[in-house]
Parts: structure tokens; sequence; C-alpha cells
């Protein structure tokens, strides 16, 4: 038996105590209860000025954190690698899609990430991926079908169906999504959305076929009608998409429908911290001390089923001491009763899982991304700050010996998209605008969602540079300027790393320090720029096929008619 005492936030009764959380064989066994600090029903008192206000040396219990829709594929990490950075911010659980490495490997790529997670002390409750090609206007390593989803759900006791991207499938009654929401339905597991900017009539139709949740909601009136329909917000701020200061008031407009999740998080950013960066956040606020904390705990928990414990007799023993409530600085996180992180030092041990991968691409040549002038106007992809989605564009391109070339002065840059998947394929090309470099080129094969190489650059030698370094590494990030070619290797899938945590995001932060170098001014231009791939999210996007209009839902050539 083992004890804990301190200052308990019970988040079930909404209310705070002086108490001592028992726990065996990592389950609560008792909580028991001296002296009531704060209660919901007293009237006039803040809860957190009062928690701030005692100054009896004791910490604070909470429930451990949930971020309610991750993709661990973005942090690079390994699951298990991933956890032992997670733990430091008080995270004990995450609801993950496997959607990228399912893009790469499907089936043996979710169950890599199911077995590698169960290595570890950490509770990743993973979803089948729904839409794995997330289109069928791009090429990707895998495409796993109704039949599929059944299996993994069935073998891996899969928690929920991961997001349903294809939205239109669903408005439309497409046969296969159908078939695959009926597979949710036969389960009795929930349905993750994925709607940026669906409303009316469409957004009705997607919410009664049984979608859930949402993390895509742009402004706050877009997020309340789809709570207004059943869907549970997902508040997501991310290393590229960051939609907290647009959505944070819905947390105590609609306390019981609303969750905290980061969606894509990169490496350098998720060492900084992770859910808590949020809770902080939205107290300072002004949020409902208890309404933030439900947001990522006991919401998550009851949305999905989750068996993570929140403080009660007979739950898991997953939560966290805290010595400070309003910096959340976390001094001891326990997943399952373990103690697996105590003052600064992570008490995980895990070896780095074997790679694997699927990479096939040749090396291209400059004439294989030559435009020849056409003697009309190009569409442009320009890239918004902070956001996933994209305008259309319609500009004069610059011309020189009646080639398109990159435009540095106009920052119209050359964007290229290569399949990896098979040998002999040819780039799609297009231009872009946002990224703001004066010199170099970046590739990467993180290419939301089907993860095939893509590339941009100022000049057509410099795009080759990086794209054939990256065909040599079978992934990664790479970075080319006037001191020489830099990377990071990514060697499972081409999209995650098998080294800890430190290593990979040292790296990152010095490639993302060069790019700025280079004249970049984006917070995250290399999540960016494997977004500028996802052709579900509107309005312009480049894929191996080409240049994709997604408001249209349909291919689009280079040139304006």
């Amino acid at each position: 038996m083992e004890k804990k005492k301190g200052i308990i936030v019970d988040v079930v009764a909404k209310k705070i105590y002086e108490g001592e959380v028992e726990f065996d064989k990592g389950i609560i066994t008792s909580v028991k209860k001296n002296v009531t600090l704060m209660s919901k029903i007293i009237e006039g008192t803040n809860t957190l000025d009062y928690l701030s206000s005692v100054k009896n040396g004791d910490v604070f219990i909470l429930p451990g954190f949930i971020d309610s829709h991750i993709h661990i594929e973005s942090s690079m990490l390994s699951p298990s690698q991933f956890a032992k950075v997670a733990v430091k911010h008080g995270t004990v659980s995450t609801v993950s899609d496997p959607h990228e490495i399912a893009n790469v490997l499907g089936i043996d790529g979710v169950k890599f990430m199911v077995e590698d997670g169960n290595r570890v002390p950490f509770k990743f409750f993973f979803g089948a991926p729904s839409c794995v090609p997330a289109t069928s206007f791009e090429t990707s390593g895998a495409d796993l079908n109704a039949e599929n989803l059944d299996k993994l759900i069935s073998d891996f006791n899969l928690k929920y169906m991961s997001e349903m991207m294809n939205f239109p499938g669903v408005i439309y009654d497409d046969v296969e999504v159908m078939k695959k929401l009926g597979i949710a339905k036969k389960y009795g597991i929930p349905v993750d959305g994925h709607a940026p900017a669906l409303s009316g009539e469409n957004l009705e139709k997607y919410a009664s076929a049984g979608i859930t949740t949402d993390h895509e909601s742009f402004t706050l009136d877009e997020a309340v009608e789809k709570i207004k329909l059943g869907i549970k917000l997902q508040i997501r701020e991310g290393s590229a998409a960051k939609n907290f200061e647009a959505l944070y008031k819905a947390i105590d407009l609609h306390p019981n429908d609303v969750m905290l999740c980061s969606d894509d998080l990169h490496p350098d950013d998720l060492l900084e911290g992770h859910i808590s960066k949020l809770v902080v956040r939205a107290i300072e606020k002004g949020m409902d001390f208890f309404n933030v904390i439900c947001a990522c705990t006991v919401n998550p928990v009851k949305h999905y089923n989750l068996n993570v414990g929140l403080l009660q007799t007979g739950d898991p023993a997953d939560f966290i001491v805290v010595d400070d409530i309003k910096t959340m600085n976390i001094i001891q996180t326990y997943i399952n009763g373990e103690l697996v992180f105590d003052k600064g030092e992570v008490l995980i041990k895990t070896e780095n899982p074997a790679p694997l991968n699927k990479f096939e691409a040749d090396f291209i040549t400059v004439e294989d991304i030559s435009v020849v002038n056409a003697d009309k106007k190009i569409n442009v992809i320009e890239a918004i700050e902070g956001e996933l989605i994209t305008k259309k564009l319609v500009v004069e391109p610059k011309v020189e010996n009646n080639f398109i070339v990159s435009d540095t002065k106009n920052d119209i840059l050359k964007i290229i998209v290569l399949n990896r998947y098979n040998k002999n394929s040819k780039p799609a090309v297009g231009f872009i605008k946002g990224f703001g470099l004066k010199k170099g080129a970046i590739a990467s094969s993180i290419a939301h969602d089907s993860h095939n190489i893509i590339a941009m650059g100022t000049s057509d030698k410099e795009i080759i540079l990086v794209v054939n370094r990256l065909i040599e590494l079978k992934g990664g990030i790479v970075l080319s300027d006037e001191a020489g070619i830099f990377d990071l290797q990514l060697n499972i899938g081409g999209i995650m790393s098998n080294k800890s945590g430190i290593e990979v995001a040292e790296k990152y932060k010095f490639l993302n320090s060069k790019i700025k170098d280079l004249g970049c001014e984006l917070k995250a231009p290399f999540m960016t720029l494997s977004f500028m791939a996802l052709l579900v999210i509107p309005e312009l996007k480049i894929g191996d096929k080409g240049l994709f209009d997604v408001l249209q839902f349909k291919p689009v050539s280079l040139f304006e008619n």
C-alpha cells in the first residue's frame, strides 16, 4: 500500500480538500478527506486565487492530463520515446490516431504503434484510421478498407474510429465510407470527425452519420454550431495549427462538450510543454478552474470510455503532483500507481525500437521539375501562418529562358511532391507563397497525409539537392544553403526516428534555426510545409498527382484558364 498526501483536486465532485490518496497494485483503494478547502458552492471566491493563497507547503494532487487527439508520428518520435517526454508535463494518456504511419505501412504501421506503446507505462489509446488514403487523388503506401478496419479494431481492441476526413463521402453516402461507419457502430465505438468550415445542412448530415468530435474549428461560431449538433469540440493547439485563442471561451460556454488536444506537435514544442500549457493558458484567461481541468480529464474519459483514473476510489492510480497550481509545475507523475516522473527525472526505461520503412523513390534531375512557360497566369498556393487552410492566388509567373522559375522577390517559390512508393515516378510541380525563402531549399518525407516527398526552394538546382539527399536517407528532413546540406533522418516510415526525444528535438531545432537564416519567418515552417500536401483542407494544395482545389474537390492545372 502506497500513500500520497496533499491538496486533492476532485474533478468529479468539483471540490478541493486536504487529504490522502492510498493506492495498491495500480488501483486507488481510498481517498481520505480531511479539511475541505474549496467548493464551487462558495460564492464570490475565485478558485485559482484561493488555491494560490494556500501557504502550508503542501502539494496539489490532480488527475493526469489526456491529449484527446494527437498523431504521435508528428512528434517524430516512436510512442515509447514520446511517452518519456510527455510524462514530464503531466500527460498520462493520449487518444492517438495512427493515421500517418498507416498511410505509409498500413496494418503493419498500426501494429508497430500499438506494440511499441505497450512497451512503456503510458496509456496510449489508438484508433482505427478511417481514411487511408485520405483521398483517391494521391498515392499512399497503403489502402485500408472497411474489412481492414474491422480486423484492426478486433485484433487490437481499438477504442474509436479515427477522424473521418472524407466528409464529402459522408455527405454523399459513399458506399465504402458508409461501410466504415457501420463497423464503428458494430463495435459501439465513437467516430472522430474532421470537418473544417463545414456548416448548415452538410454539417447536419455529417453529424447525423454518427460523427462525435471535431478538432478543425477555426471560429467560435463554427465550434458552437457543431456542439449544438452533438459534436464534441476539441480545442487544438499544435505546432502549426493554433486555434486556442479563437475557441477557449467554449470551455465555459459548453463545459461538458469541450476537450483539449494538440493534433500535431513537433519534438521541440513537445519538449517545452504539452496539455499542461493549455491548462495554464485557459486559467489565465479566466476560465473556470474545474471546467478547464475536466476538459483534459473527465470529458475525454467519458467520451472515449478510457481506462484512465480520475482520482476516485477504484480508479487506476493515474495522477500528477503539482507544487504550483498557477504554472502547473509538475513534480511527479504516476501511471497505474507507478512513479514514471519524479522531480525532473524520467523513470521510464526502454530501448530504441527497430526501424521499418517503405521507400522506393529514384533520384530526380532538374529536367524533371522544369516548367515550360505557357504565356498564362499560374495558380499559386498561399500558406497562412498558424493555419492549415491556404488561399488560392492567380499571379503572373517569373520566366527565365522560357521556363517558369522561383521568384524570391515576390515570394513565389517552386514546390514539388514526388511519389516515394513507386520507382520511376515524376514530380508534381506547383508554386507557393508565404515561406519567404531568399536562398536554399528544404525537403521532407513528412507530407500529410500520404507522406510522399515534398520540397520547396529558390532554384531548381537547390530543390534537386535536397530531394536527392532525402532519397539517400530514405526519409527525413533536409535543408540546403551556401554552407552545405543539413538533415534529420527519420528511419521509421520516413516520419519518425527511433532516437530519444532530446536527440531528435536538438536536430530539429538546428534545422529550424537554419531555415530562419534562409529568410523564412513562419513559426513552424517544416510542419506548415507538410500540410501543403493535405488534400482535404481548403483551399489549394498539391499532391503527387498535381495541384488540387479542395473546395471543388478536384485536380486543377498549374495554369489558369
